[in-house]
């Protein structure tokens, strides 16, 4: 059983985004869509069990889920209509015992579908980000929430209030034509960037990278930059993307962390750096700079380093001050401390993280008590970065990164204990 069950989690890791935007465009409705899939999964852990894993398990559960959406319609009188449309979708429905292995996925445009749908201007902004990272992203609401920094029960009223949106407004599935795209652009470069941050920094789990939710990320990617070639912002998003996930394979080693100074260089993906290098002169080539162009920038600065003493953190700090401009993130604000701490001036960047830390901006997030500790520890200052270790340890909560904090927290121990 166990094996089916990690089995049925993989598939709904990989293939849920797909799943679901196909059943959506089939069915008009989020919440019939996914009471489908999720009945199609509880099918697969007892029909797998009894029968063995499908040699292709994520048809499987298509196939399954699709037939649950016609049963429920021929349940539901009043939708007479919509079993019509179902049944022309899928006109030879596969027995309960008997799957369509063969079934194929869903159609390329599903998932782009589904993101424009879920990023209508009719929706508040975040509820639209929200969303496609539940439907699209397969998140679950615990994991959109440490996402956004916001309490749980206030990312699930969110969902709520943009399932109904969606209905009521009767938002089409579609892919906006060119002239409307602009206006839908940013939330979806938006939404494709968070699901991307939470594969690469995974805020549950016992790993800290998921490389499924990566992969798709840049794959979504790769289709916005089909879509929009001169768009460069989106491929600047691209570019930024590829030289984060270059990174990936040395970010830990053994299951544990190894920080951006730590790494062994040699294990990251140099085809994905030529391709993030090349996309980045490609976006700057095309205007101004914009967010995503300027943070592309600084991973190339990194990525072009032969070891972190090598970066050019002047460079970095100067472009994160650029990137406040547009957004006055006090996320950004702890990354230009930090980069400024590294091109020689700590005291400044340390300066800086205590005035953020006063202000309360971000009070939930780990990553500000351990850069804290971090600049405190580089100066000698022990016992001060024992305190900020401890504050970060009680924030995080992804495993890897936690014994990462004990390992640092137990080196500070060490050295008192020999004073």
């Amino acid at each position: 059983m166990s094996d089916v069950r990690s089995a049925a989690e993989s598939v709904f890791r990989q293939e849920s985004g797909r799943i679901i935007a196909s059943l959506i465009r089939i069915s008009g409705s989020f919440d019939r869509a996914e009471e489908a899939m999720q009945e199609a999964f509880t099918s697969a852990l007892a029909f797998w069990s009894a029968h063995g894993i499908p040699e292709n398990p994520g048809a499987w559960i298509m196939t399954t889920a699709h037939r649950k959406l016609i049963d429920a319609v021929r349940k539901d009188r009043t939708h007479r209509e919509a079993r019509g449309s179902l049944l022309h979708e899928m006109p030879a429905v596969a027995r309960p015992s008997e799957p369509d292995f063969d079934t194929p996925m869903p159609f390329p445009d599903d998932r782009l579908r589904l993101i424009f749908t879920c990023c209508h201007p009719a929706i508040n902004l975040e509820a639209r980000v929200a969303l496609t990272l539940r439907t699209l992203g397969g998140l679950s609401t615990p994991e959109i929430a440490r996402a956004f920094l916001i309490p749980e029960a206030t990312l699930a009223q969110r969902l709520v209030r943009a399932k109904h949106k969606i209905q009521e407004a009767h938002i089409p599935y579609e892919v906006p034509s060119p002239h409307r795209l602009p206006e839908r652009l940013a939330a979806v470069q938006a939404v494709v960037y968070l699901v991307f941050n939470e594969g690469y920094s995974a805020s549950e789990g016992a790993e800290l990278v998921r490389r499924e939710l990566c992969s798709e990320a840049i794959r979504v990617g790769r289709v916005l930059v089909d879509l929009l070639p001169r768009d460069p912002e989106t491929i600047g998003l691209l570019a930024l993307m590829l030289l984060h996930d270059s990174r990936r394979d040395a970010r830990t080693a053994g299951g544990e962390l190894v920080t951006l100074e730590d790494q062994d260089r040699s294990l990251w993906d140099r085809a994905e750096i030529a391709e993030g290098l090349e996309l980045v002169e490609r976006a700057l080539r095309q205007g101004p700079a914009g967010p995503y162009q300027l943070q592309a920038a600084i991973a190339a600065l990194h990525a072009e380093a032969a070891a972190s003493t090598d970066s050019d953190w002047a460079q970095i700090a100067a472009l994160y001050q650029e990137l406040l401009r547009f957004n006055p993130s006090p996320v950004i604000a702890l990354n230009r401390a930090v980069a400024v701490a590294m091109s020689g001036a700590i005291g400044e960047g340390l300066k800086t993280i205590d005035e953020l830390e006063q202000s309360g901006a971000l009070a939930a997030y780990h990553l500000l008590p351990a850069a804290r500790a971090d600049l405190l520890r580089r100066l000698g200052r022990y016992t001060e970065a024992e305190t900020a270790y401890r504050a970060a340890l009680n924030l995080a909560t992804n495993p890897v990164e936690r014994r990462f904090l004990e390992r640092r927290l137990a080196s500070l121990t060490n050295i008192d204990s020999t004073k």
